[in-house]
Parts: C-alpha cells; sequence; structure tokens
C-alpha cells in the first residue's frame, strides 16, 4: 500500500513555490501594481516539479498572455457598444486558439491556450470601463510576468529539480517493460491480459517520454545534446512494439505447425538471455548472436513451404528484435553516462527518428466550437439578466474549457475542479473576515497565508494529489484578491465566488453535453484514422513514403493502447 505522506521532494518544491510567491507579492506590493494576488497566482501556475517543465510553462504563459492581452486591447474598445458582437468575438477568439492549442501538441501550443483565456480574463471585465482596457492589460502582463520571472528564478536556481535523472528512469522503465514483453513473446507464453497491460504501460511510458524530451530543452542543469538520444530511444522502443508482436504471432504459428527445430528453440532462448545480458560483455553476446542469426538463415533452402516461410520471417524479426535492443541498451547507458562516448547505432530503416505528433482535427475542431457556444451561452446569460457578476461566470468558463479541453472525456475533472474550488472558497473566507483584518505588515501577512499555501503547495507536489493542490491555490490565490489595502466586501466575495461556481457549471454541462465521449469512443476514433491510412497507402502502392507511414502508425500506438486498456476487455481485443 503506497503512503500518502509527503516526500523530501514534494516539501521543498512546496516551499520553493511559497518563496517565490512571497518575492512576487513583495515585489506587486512595492510596485504599486493594482492586482498582487494575480502575480502569486501565476507562481502556482506556472510552477512544475522539474525546473526544465517551469520555465518552459513560464516563457509560453508569458507569451500567451501577450497576445491575449493584445486582442483583448484591440477587440473590446472597437465593439463594446455592441455587446453581441463583442461576445461573438471573445468567443470565437476562445475558440479558435484553443482549436491551435490541440493541434499543437507541443508544450508550446500552451502559448495559444493562454492567449484564448487571456484575452476573456481581461476583456470581459473591462466592457464596464472600456476606456482603461490599455492599463488593465498592462497591469495584467506585468502581474503575470513577475510572478513567471519570480516562479522561473527560484526553480531554475534553489535546489533545481532535474529533468535527466526523471528520462533515466522512464528509460529504465521502458526497458524493463519491453524486455519482459519480448521474454514472453520468445517463450511463446500466452497471457491475454498481461500482454495488453505491458503494451498499454509501454505505450503510455513512451508518451511521458515525449513530453519530457521537450523538457529537456529547457532543463538548466542538463546538457542539450542528451536531448537527441532520449527521441533515438523512444523511436527504438516504438519501434519494437511491432517487432516484439510479430515475433509472438510467428513463434506461435510455428508452434501449431510443430515446426520449431532443436536449433531455432536455442537460439530463442538464447536470445530471451541476452535481452538481459550484463554491461561487460553485451557488445560480444549481441555480434555473436547476430552471426548466429545469418548462419541460421543461410540454412534456408529455397523450398517455399509454409513452415519456412514462418521460420524465414521470424529470423528477420530477430535480427530487428536484437538490434533494436542493442540500440536500446546503449542509448540507456548514454542517457545515464552523457560524457561517455556514443556508440554507433546497428538499426537502420527509413522511417526516421522524427518526432510525429499526429493532431485530431475534428475533435480540436469540436472543441473549440463547444468552448465558444458555452461562452456564448453564459453572455447571453449575463446581457439578458443585466448581471453584475456576469464577467466573473464568463472568465471561468473560458478557463475550465480551455484547462480540460485536451481530455477524452474532460466532464470528471471539471467537476472536481468546481468541487475544489468551493473547498478553496471556504478557505478564503475564513482568511478574509476572521484572519486577514487581524492583519497590519507584510510579515504577518506572510504568516498567516504560510499554512495554506504551503499545504497546497505539497499536495501540488505530489502525482496523486497534485490536481487538488492546484485547484485549490490557484482558485484560491485568485478569489482571494489581495491588494494594497485590507477592503473585503462579503456580498461582492460571495457574488464573486457563486459567479465563478456558475461559470465552472456551465462549462461542466455544455462539455457533458457536446463534448465528452468516453475512452472506447477515442479510441475507435484513432483506429478509424489509422485504417484510413492504411487505405491511404494501399492506394496509392507506395509511393516511396514508407517511412513516414511506419511513423505516422507508430505513433498512433501510444495513444491508442492506453485508450484500449481503459476500456471493456472485449471491446479491447476486438479493436
Amino acid at each position: 500500500m503506497k503512503t500518502m505522506l509527503p516526500d523530501r521532494q514534494a516539501l521543498l518544491f512546496s516551499a520553493k513555490c511559497f518563496a517565490a510567491a512571497v518575492l512576487a507579492m513583495y515585489i506587486a506590493f512595492a510596485a504599486g501594481l493594482p492586482r498582487p494576488y494575480w502575480a502569486m497566482a501565476s507562481v502556482y501556475i506556472a510552477s512544475q516539479t522539474l525546473s526544465g517543465a517551469t520555465l518552459s510553462k513560464a516563457a509560453f504563459r508569458l507569451l500567451g498572455t501577450l497576445l491575449g492581452a493584445a486582442a483583448s486591447v484591440i477587440l473590446v474598445p472597437n465593439l463594446v457598444d455592441s455587446p453581441t458582437v463583442l461576445s461573438l468575438a471573445l468567443a470565437g477568439w476562445v475558440g479558435g486558439c484553443l482549436y491551435l492549442s490541440l493541434l499543437n501538441r507541443r508544450p508550446s501550443g500552451y502559448v495559444f491556450m493562454l492567449a484564448g483565456y487571456s484575452a476573456a480574463i481581461i476583456g470581459f471585465p473591462s466592457v464596464a470601463a472600456p476606456g482603461l482596457i490599455f492599463d488593465t492589460a498592462v497591469a495584467r502582463v506585468q502581474e503575470i510576468g513577475l510572478g513567471i520571472v519570480c516562479a522561473a528564478a527560484v526553480h531554475a536556481l534553489v535546489f533545481p529539480a532535474p529533468v535527466g535523472p526523471v528520462v533515466s528512469a522512464r528509460i529504465a522503465d521502458g526497458l524493463r517493460l519491453a524486455q519482459r514483453w519480448a521474454a514472453d513473446a520468445l517463450g511463446g507464453h500466452e497471457n491475454p491480459a498481461e500482454i495488453r497491460d505491458n503494451r498499454r504501460r509501454l505505450a503510455t511510458m513512451l508518451g511521458e517520454l515525449d513530453t519530457l524530451d521537450d523538457f529537456l530543452a529547457w532543463d538548466p542543469t542538463t546538457r542539450a545534446s542528451r536531448t537527441r538520444p532520449v527521441l533515438q530511444f523512444r523511436w527504438r522502443l516504438l519501434l519494437l512494439m511491432p517487432v516484439i508482436a510479430s515475433i509472438r504471432d510467428r513463434v506461435r504459428a510455428l508452434r501449431q505447425e510443430n515446426a520449431i527445430t532443436p536449433g531455432l528453440s536455442r537460439l530463442l532462448s538464447d536470445t530471451g538471455r541476452f535481452l538481459s545480458a550484463p554491461e561487460a560483455n553485451f557488445a560480444a553476446t549481441a555480434t555473436a548472436l547476430h552471426a548466429r542469426i545469418d548462419a541460421a538463415e543461410a540454412t534456408l533452402d529455397a523450398t517455399a513451404d509454409w513452415p519456412r516461410l514462418l521460420t524465414a520471417s521470424l529470423l528477420l524479426r530477430l535480427r530487428d528484435l536484437t538490434q533494436l535492443w542493442q540500440d536500446s541498451r546503449q542509448i540507456g547507458c548514454h542517457v545515464r553516462h552523457p560524457h561517455a562516448p556514443e556508440a554507433a547505432m546497428t538499426y537502420v530503416t527509413d522511417a526516421q527518428a522524427a518526432t510525429v505528433r499526429l493532431p485530431d482535427r475534428g475533435m480540436a475542431l469540436w472543441s473549440g466550437l463547444a468552448a465558444a457556444a458555452a461562452l456564448l451561452l453564459c453572455c447571453a446569460l449575463w446581457i439578458g439578466a443585466a448581471w453584475e457578476y456576469g464577467a466573473v461566470a464568463a472568465e471561468m468558463l473560458a478557463v475550465t474549457c480551455s484547462f480540460f479541453a485536451t481530455r477524452d472525456d474532460p466532464v470528471p475533472m471539471i467537476k472536481g475542479f468546481l468541487l475544489w474550488t468551493v473547498v478553496a472558497l471556504a478557505m478564503d473566507a475564513v482568511l478574509l473576515f476572521a484572519v486577514l483584518p487581524l492583519v497590519h505588515d507584510f510579515a504577518t501577512l506572510v504568516l498567516v497565508l504560510a499554512p495554506p499555501f504551503l499545504f497546497c503547495g505539497v499536495l501540488m507536489g505530489m502525482p496523486a494529489t497534485s490536481f487538488i493542490g492546484m485547484a485549490l491555490v490557484a482558485n484560491g490565490a485568485t478569489l482571494l484578491s489581495l491588494d494594497g489595502a485590507y477592503d473585503a466586501d462579503f456580498a461582492s466575495f460571495a457574488n464573486a465566488g457563486v459567479a465563478a461556481i456558475v461559470g465552472m457549471a456551465m462549462a461542466g454541462v455544455a462539455t457533458a453535453i457536446v463534448r465528452a465521449v468516453g475512452e472506447d469512443v477515442a479510441a475507435r476514433r484513432l483506429l478509424r484514422h489509422a485504417w484510413a491510412e492504411l487505405e491511404t497507402a494501399i492506394r496509392q502502392r507506395g509511393r516511396q513514403d514508407r517511412g513516414r507511414f511506419a511513423a505516422r502508425l507508430l505513433e498512433r500506438l501510444t495513444h491508442i493502447l492506453p485508450r484500449l486498456a481503459a476500456t471493456d476487455p472485449a471491446q479491447a481485443a476486438t479493436a
């Protein structure tokens, strides 16, 4: 049973987040910025447990905020006299930016998401005073920029958490999973549940490596040259998946034909032992095994009966397996010891080791349209009811729809976000009306904020509770609305809180009606895309695009397999 107690890294992460937040808030107060709480909230939103991830998110968040601020400055003053047109424009901007964000499956896609809902956060509250929109936008950029700079500086300079060790651990996990799966395939073991589990875990790990590879380039403690071996490792492990599946099918077919000779049986057993060979004689073992595969192929005569065809195909796959495994082990060793010379790769293919990210344009468009439609509905309620706090509801709806659009079914996450926002509001109410009236200087303010924010930071630092921590601290810091003087009003606080909850609830209802799909639907959608690519390849008869075709289909595996694992086993087996 796993303990839920925080480890050293979670405690250190929380301390760094709070230190950066206090620094940002102090500078914001000293500079007389109108909303210091935005600087504090931005620290927590930009902070990630790995230094490279924090720097990446900070940079993209700042750029996205600048774009969103520019859009609000252009749209609001020109369209404020026509609320319907302005609502359409801002909803279209949010939906369009969300569409572009979902098309870009790299961390840089965060720029477009931020550009979308930042325009909503700046634009909607400014409709009451459009003449001040430029000052509001500049202040918003300054406050967020301050929080981002403080978060990036503290996480990069104070006990930085490097990405490299996490990458090394993921590589070791990938080798361990692939070895277990390959050993079962070579031995002819049949355990469908275990095979599905190995495939799912391997595909999930490959997806994590894809993201970590992006963060390596931002890591202040890691050599940039390590990003290339990570890409090569991920590509080779991805190629191993169909190779292992092919070996399993051929071994099973040969067993059914009773055509596995003693020599082939020994070769299969020795290949299984080669997978776990020690580093000291690994290269020599690989060379000897390749020679035995070549010798076995030379013994096959020209007769084309079915067992010999199966044997020839199995030997080809065994060569692929041993070469890919040799390369993967060597890359893993180089990542652990980056100063060691790089070994030459043995597996050669025309499917290049490029990072292929295949967008689902239909789902991205549908997500953008759903967010825009929900935002228009909220604006209609705001305008029709002359709701004073309708801007808050519209802001939170835009944020909520954008945050969770990458999920196949965002509704459970939205429900959780709404629940923990209510908890954050309760915490804020205690602070605002029972504690903060007693605070008269900055040092005392820091002392009273430390317990709740350090606790939320610890939750953020643990994978099992990171979502809870983020929901509590991001909404708690924002709705607390700390500024230069204590002027809390319960009616305003309550109305703003209710508006935020209404906005999130509307986002959840609209998403449930228009956008939510299950894991099985998403998996089958991806499978249909793969089938369409197979059909296209057959019609085009190759046309020198084998590498591109292989790269695209292999990339789809990393998205299809985890989703199939979450569906009903009977449906997964059929798919």
